[in-house]
């Protein structure tokens, strides 16, 4: 475990635990190193705590995105084929009502996000872990990427694209980060 302390403009003496279990500190300029120690010292209980809680999260994390084995060339291709017989039709379903075209579609193996959409090249691509949720969660997800082609961010402006288009948006995501987390 690396203790790594970061001087900043801040008022006060923070941490937080890295995924990899790191403490990183954050220290205001000019604190001394000898109060920087005492702060680390007089969380050591907490720094305990929210390491077993990381690597809780971690394996769990680890266990649900190991449900879809892409270890070897036949696994990714298998995945990429039935991805793409779920996203696909999906997008021709939604882009003509939602007067919006995709410039390329691509999948990626991608576990920190369940799509991402360039909205200078209109380029969308979607995880393939998608896979691992329900169909209609993976609904709002298209939909969710081809409604940034319209709005670039997440303002009142795109959550009312996301009502007219998938008015269940707000339960899909409830129930993918239901999915993912506790899995």
């Amino acid at each position: 475990m690396a203790i790594v302390v970061t001087y900043r403009l801040t008022s006060r003496l923070s941490m937080r635990i890295a995924k990899n279990g790191d403490v990183h500190v954050s220290a205001p300029v000019g604190i001394t190193r000898k109060k920087v120690l005492a702060f680390i010292n007089d969380h050591r209980d907490w720094i305990r705590k929210a390491r077993e809680k990381r690597q809780s999260q971690e394996a769990k994390r680890k266990a649900f995105f190991g449900q879809l084995p892409l270890e070897n060339r036949l696994q990714r291709t298998e995945a990429l084929t039935r991805i793409k017989a779920i996203v696909l039709p999906m997008v021709a379903h939604y882009a003509p009502l939602m007067q919006v075209t995709p410039n390329e579609i691509r999948f990626r193996a991608m576990i920190s996000r369940w799509g991402v959409c360039d909205v200078k090249t209109h380029n969308i691509t979607f995880s393939i872990y998608l896979l691992l949720l329900p169909e209609w969660c993976i609904e709002h997800t298209v939909v969710h990427e081809l409604a940034h082609l319209i709005v670039p961010n997440h303002s009142m402006e795109f959550y009312a694209v996301m009502n007219r288009f998938f008015p269940r948006w707000k339960e899909a995501r409830r129930e993918t980060k239901r999915i993912s987390k506790n899995s």
